[in-house]
C-alpha cells in the first residue's frame, strides 16, 4: 500500500468537539440556514474545541447534496472554531464531490463513512477509502468515521491498515467497543494519527486510554457537561469526574428511548435554539414520553450549569 503523510499545517483535533444537530425547515427536506448559524454561534461559545457537522446526530441523509454545499460553505464562514464535517454519501462520486466543496470552504477535515445502505465486504470497503484518499490528495484531512449502528464496519483490521498508510488524518469511532478502541490505541503508537471516541458511554475510558477527544452528539445539547468532563479528565480531577460522567450517563439513559436524535433535539429547543422538524412523526405515546423528557431536562439543567461552571 502506498505511504503518504497527511499536511500537519491545520493541526489535529482534540478535546470536545460538538457533533451538532441540523435544524430542518418545517414540512420542507431542506436545511434551516438561520437556525444552523444561531446554533454555530452557541456551540462556538461554549468552549468546546470544534463542531462536527451533518454526521449522525446531523441527520445528513435527510438533505440533498447541494444543501449539504450551500449550509457548510456558510457555516464555514461563521465558525469561530474548526468544523469537521461528513460527507458520507452511499456513492465514491457523492462523497468525492461533497468533500472538495467542503475543503473548498475551508473545512479542518472531513469525516467518511463506509458506503451505507448496502452491505460491502472489507476488501471492497478498503478500496473505497484509498479510492476516495487518492481523489481528495491533500486538500484536507480525511478522518475515517465508524459508525456500525448506521452502516458497513469498518473492521479494526482494515481501519488499521488504512490508518497506518499515512493517508488518513484520524478516525471518529462510534462503536463503543473498548477492544476496538484498544486496536485503534495500538497502531497509533506505531503510526501517530488522531483517535476521536464517538460514543459518550465509554468516553472516560477512552479518554484514560489515550484518546485525543470525543465527537459528542450530547455536547449539542449540553456542551457544558462535556466540556467541564473534558476538563475534569485532563485534570485528572477524579471526584469531578465520577460526579459529572453520573450527570451524563442519567442524561443518556433517557436520550436512549428515543430514536436517536429525537431527544437530542428537544433538549436543544429546551435551550431556546431553533432544532427543526423532526424527519418522521412520532407516536402519541412517544410524544407524551417527549414532553415528560422536556419537563425533566429543564429541571434537570441549571443544577448541571452549576456544577460545571465550579
Amino acid at each position: 500500500m502506498p505511504s503518504k503523510s497527511k499536511p500537519a499545517a491545520r493541526g489535529s483535533l482534540e478535546g470536545v468537539i460538538v457533533a451538532a444537530v441540523t435544524p430542518r425547515q418545517p414540512q420542507e427536506y431542506c436545511i434551516d440556514l438561520g437556525a444552523t448559524l444561531e446554533l454555530i454561534d452557541f456551540l462556538g461559545a461554549s468552549g468546546a474545541k470544534g463542531i462536527a457537522l451533518l454526521g449522525s446526530t446531523g441527520e445528513f441523509v435527510h438533505f440533498a447534496a447541494d444543501d449539504r454545499k450551500h449550509m457548510v460553505n456558510f457555516a464555514a464562514k461563521r465558525s469561530r472554531v474548526p468544523l469537521l464535517v461528513n460527507v458520507s454519501h452511499s456513492t465514491l462520486d457523492g462523497a468525492i464531490q461533497l468533500a472538495r466543496e467542503a475543503a473548498g470552504a475551508g473545512v479542518a477535515g472531513v469525516l467518511l463513512m463506509p458506503p451505507y445502505y448496502f452491505r460491502h465486504t472489507q476488501e471492497t470497503i478498503r478500496n473505497f477509502y484509498l479510492a476516495f484518499a487518492a481523489a481528495i490528495g491533500d486538500a484536507t484531512p480525511i478522518y475515517l468515521y465508524n459508525i456500525p449502528q448506521c452502516t458497513n464496519e469498518i473492521a479494526a483490521t482494515t481501519a488499521t491498515e488504512l490508518l497506518a498508510s499515512g493517508l488518513f488524518a484520524g478516525i471518529k469511532d462510534s462503536s463503543g467497543s473498548l477492544s476496538y478502541f484498544d486496536a485503534l490505541r495500538e497502531q497509533a503508537a506505531r503510526t501517530p494519527f488522531t483517535l476521536l471516541a464517538g460514543h459518550e458511554r465509554i468516553y472516560v475510558q477512552a479518554k484514560l486510554r489515550g484518546a485525543q477527544g470525543i465527537v459528542s452528539g450530547v455536547a449539542s445539547a449540553v456542551p457544558e457537561l462535556m466540556v467541564a468532563l473534558e476538563d475534569a479528565l485532563t485534570c485528572r480531577a477524579e471526584e469531578r469526574i465520577r460526579r459529572l460522567e453520573a450527570l451524563l450517563k442519567e442524561l443518556l439513559d433517557r436520550l436512549d428511548v428515543f430514536p436517536w436524535p429525537v431527544a437530542i433535539k428537544e433538549a436543544v429547543r429546551q435551550r431556546q435554539l431553533k432544532a427543526g422538524a423532526l424527519a418522521a412523526p412520532l407516536s402519541q405515546d412517544d410524544e407524551r414520553k417527549l414532553e415528560e423528557f422536556g419537563a425533566w431536562f429543564r429541571a434537570w439543567l441549571p443544577e448541571v450549569l452549576r456544577q460545571c461552571a465550579a
